[in-house]
Formats: C-alpha cells, structure tokens, sequence
C-alpha cells in the first residue's frame, strides 16, 4: 500500500514553490503588469524564499498582436533582464511555452546567453510528441524542462499512462499534474499523483502540482499531491489566474514548514499591489459561474463570460451548461 511522504507537521527539503502570478495571473489583464508591479513581485518572491518565478510566455509575435498584449506574453530577453538584471540569486526565473502556440526555434535562444533557466512546455495530451519536439530542443540549448499537460481531468487512464511512458523517455526534468478545470476533488488528485509519481520513480523525473480554484480545492489537491511527493508546487500570490484562479500563494507558504519561507513579505506585497490591483477592476478568483464549469468537468471560458457580464442568473447559467453538455 502507497504510504504519503511525511506528515502535515514534517518539512520536506524537496519541495520547491512556482510563482506563477504574471503568467496565470496574466491571463485576467492580457498581461498588462507594470514594470514597477514586475519588479515589487520579484523583490517579493526575493525575500519570501520562493523557488521558481514565471514571468509568462514565449508567445509567437506572429500569432498574436504585441499591441493586444503586455511584454509577458512574449517575455523577450531584454524586458526581462530589465526586471532580474542578470539575477545572480538562487530564484530560478521560468517561462512557459504553449504547444503550437510559439516559434520556439527562434525565440528561445541558448541558455548561455539568457536569465531564464526553465521552460514550462504546456500541451493538450494529443500534442505529447509535438511537446516533446521542444523539449528535447530547450534541453539540448541547456534549459531545465518541465511539461504541463493540461486537462487530464478529460483524458482516459490509458491515455495518461501512454503520455506519461512517452514523456518519461524524454529529457523532461519535471511532468506536472495540471487541473485546467478545476473539476478534480483530493482522492481523484491523490490517485493520478500516485500514477505520475510512479512514472517519475521509473524514469528519474520529479512531479509538479498546478491546481485551479473553481471548487475552492487548489489549495487542498496541491497539499494532496504534495503528501504524496509531489515536489514543485504552483502557486500565485492572492490565487490571481484564469477564472476562478490558482493555489493563493499565502496559504501555501503559511502552510509548509521549511523555514526558508517567509509570509510576511507576500502579505505586504498583497496590500501594496494585489488590492490596487482589484480595484482597478482587474477581476480573478472564486465565483458561482466557476463552480459550475468546474463540477461538470467543462473548460471555463463560459464561466468567464459570465462573470464578465455580471450575469447572476446563476440558476440559468447551470441550465445552459447542461444543456451544452
């Protein structure tokens, strides 16, 4: 029988934290963070001891409009040492980089010459081998890799097992379980951990958690898959992402016990930025409209609409979705 790795009350040196605030986060304002917002994260993450900050995509120019989006869509070298200098630190700077979505091959350029030491590859699990095309070439330019692959809440076990060989087989340091949904409870997050950790044990890679809050669970499956062995933890600060949003930041490190982590300066960040933030009518977190994509296993974007209208027909809405599904 699976045991869980430590306790509630243990520490775990293993475990590394992702800030993924300007890349999910991202997503509620097209990437519109000003400088001075970027550079007050950084100082942040800084000084609460935070592992990994993603500072967003490496988007094709070619594919979307650089006037539709701020510069962490597309995360070019210069905009990004504008903020970390050549960050002579122990916080890894990371980027992701969605599958069919970036001119990977002329983006992203050696590692020798740039601040970022991760790229994220996010794919659906029909892309694995296009996913796995980058990959192998992010590896080869001297890149820790890791791969998100979104939805598995929607794919069928053996699909998951054939993924998670094809991936196992290739140069990826880290394979994530991503909850795109935010449709999966604690005993279903407990159970694929176990799968994906038995692929890591097998093939020498670690296991990432990415969890969304349309049932108020990416807290509680992202220290479900951590009792598990789950080993890097995505979180954003006040849970800012797409929709109903992310595991909150200051919960996560008010949870762990290593010592290296602070709240106090996620805390100040929160007043200083992520306030002013809101109020200026930037809009993320938990909603009915959430809940309801996220129990019927459905993708977000008409919860999004909805909560963008100021629809609360809620009663409606449900109807609508059920219809659709």
């Amino acid at each position: 029988m699976q045991q869980r790795k430590g306790s509630l009350l243990s520490f775990r040196p293993d475990i590394k934290v992702l800030d993924a605030t300007l890349r999910d986060g991202g997503l509620c304002n097209n990437f519109r963070f000003t400088d001075e917002f970027a550079t007050a994260l950084y100082k942040m993450n800084l000084a609460a001891g935070v592992d990994y900050m993603e500072m967003g995509y490496k988007a094709s120019k070619t594919m979307f409009d650089r006037e539709k989006f701020g510069k962490y869509k597309f995360c070019d070298e210069e905009d990004l040492r504008k903020i970390v200098g050549d960050n002579q630190t122990d916080l890894k700077i990371s980027v992701m980089a969605d599958v069919g979505r970036t001119d990977f091959r002329k983006d992203i350029i050696a590692k020798k010459d740039s601040v970022i030491d991760t790229v994220r590859v996010a794919c659906y699990i029909t892309e694995i081998p296009a996913a796995i095309e980058m990959i192998e070439y992010c590896a080869n330019l001297g890149y820790e890799t890791c791969v998100n692959v979104m939805a598995v809440s929607k794919a069928r076990d053996e699909e998951i097992d054939s993924a998670l060989e094809m991936l196992g087989e290739s140069p990826v340091d880290c394979i994530y379980l991503v909850d795109s949904y935010g449709s999966l409870y604690p005993e279903q997050v407990a159970k694929l951990t176990l799968k994906y950790l038995e692929a890591g044990e097998k093939y020498k890679k670690s296991i990432g958690v990415h969890a969304h809050n349309n049932q108020q669970l990416a807290f509680g499956n992202t220290i479900e898959a951590a009792s598990w062995g789950a080993s890097l933890l995505d979180c954003t600060v006040n849970g800012m992402g797409r929709g109903a949003g992310n595991c909150p930041m200051e919960l996560l490190l008010g949870f762990l016990k290593n010592p290296k982590y602070h709240l106090p300066p996620v805390l100040r960040f929160i007043t200083d930025y992520m306030l002013p933030l809101r109020e200026s009518g930037t809009v993320w977190g938990y909603d009915i409209p959430y809940l309801l994509t996220g129990r019927l296993n459905a993708h977000p974007r008409d919860a999004i609409e909805c909560v963008r209208a100021q629809n609360t027909d809620y009663e409606a809405f449900n109807r609508s979705l059920l219809e659709k599904d």
